[in-house]
């Protein structure tokens, strides 16, 4: 009989090598079992019964987790049984794990004037202000996530075409969109690039070989730290109250492609979404049938 310990080894392989799963999901599940082997001490995946699931479930709520969180723990939990279950190993039946309802997802978004703002800030001409806009438009020409976009290489995007293809969650290759504004602020920023290095968007700190125009073949790709800051830095530069991520410059993309009248299904296909269920997330917000609706009958005998 495997221990526990190899059984849960086998699972993080079966997430990386035949699920193919990105390091960085494997790396999280990897987390979440841990944490729950540690409280559980059980010795066995036979010892893991309702009762064991019902102490973990209130030790999880005891802390500052919110429930969406708590549900992270759970699903990791509940998908190692699957898996125990698909290579015939008895133990307690994944449906045993039911999630906590949690509630439905607030969008933080900007205005189409703050969007303007925002896109306008970065004004100069140095190379500094033409990578920033070049940053800011391909977010809204595309919806990309801020971990694809930095993955980008020069290579990666083709200015002669309106369209390019990335990898994004689960190694699923989709293909982006480039506005007119994404490619010119694009080919400007390139223009000024001396370096010889591969990434698409590079740090332009003082000191480094980049900065000052050298042609070194260094790696000083932009981290996603890094492009969240800038985003801030201009959101706050533009007067801009909210918080401004790279998340909502995606939610605002889709929200703009659907107001303008975008279906759903292109929509899913273009944010990359593997199920159209989280893509409707947006529809409240975008409903234009249910606008006109209320147009046309609310109160009409005020009229």
């Amino acid at each position: 009989m495997l221990s526990i310990k190899d059984l849960h080894q086998q699972y993080l392989e079966n997430l990386e090598i035949e699920k193919g799963r990105s390091k960085k999901t494997v790396e999280n599940y990897d987390h979440y079992l841990k944490n729950f082997f540690e409280f559980a001490k059980v010795v066995s995946v036979s010892s893991i019964d309702d009762e064991v699931v019902r102490r973990y479930r209130l030790y999880l709520n005891k802390g500052s987790l919110k429930k969406k969180t708590q549900n992270y723990y759970l699903i990791a939990l509940r998908n190692f049984l699957k898996f125990l279950a698909w290579r015939k190993i008895e133990s307690l039946s994944a449906e045993r794990i039911a999630l906590a309802k949690v509630a439905e997802r607030d969008l933080d978004l900007i205005s189409s004037e703050e969007l303007g703002r925002l896109l306008g800030a970065p004004k100069e001409g140095d190379i500094k202000s033409l990578r920033d806009k070049a940053i800011l438009e391909l977010f809204f020409s595309t919806g990309l996530r801020v971990s694809e976009l930095c993955s980008l290489n020069r290579d990666s995007v083709d200015l002669k075409k309106d369209e390019f293809s990335v990898r994004g969650k689960g190694e699923k290759v989709r293909v982006v969109f480039l506005s007119q504004d994404a490619k010119k602020s694009l080919a400007n920023y390139l223009s000024k690039r001396k370096d010889i290095s591969e990434a698409l968007f590079v740090n332009l700190r003082e000191g480094n070989p980049l900065a000052g125009g050298e042609k070194k073949d260094v790696e000083a790709r932009l981290t996603p730290r890094s492009i969240e800051r800038i985003i801030k830095s201009y959101a706050i530069k533009s007067g801009i109250s909210k918080k401004v991520t790279p998340h909502v410059l995606r939610h605002t993309f889709a929200t703009d492609l659907l107001q303008n009248g975008a279906d759903l299904r292109s929509v899913q296909a273009m944010l990359g979404h593997s199920s159209i269920t989280t893509t409707q997330i947006y529809t409240h917000v975008t409903d234009r049938q249910l606008k006109e609706v209320h147009k046309a009958f609310h109160a009409r005998h005020r009229r």
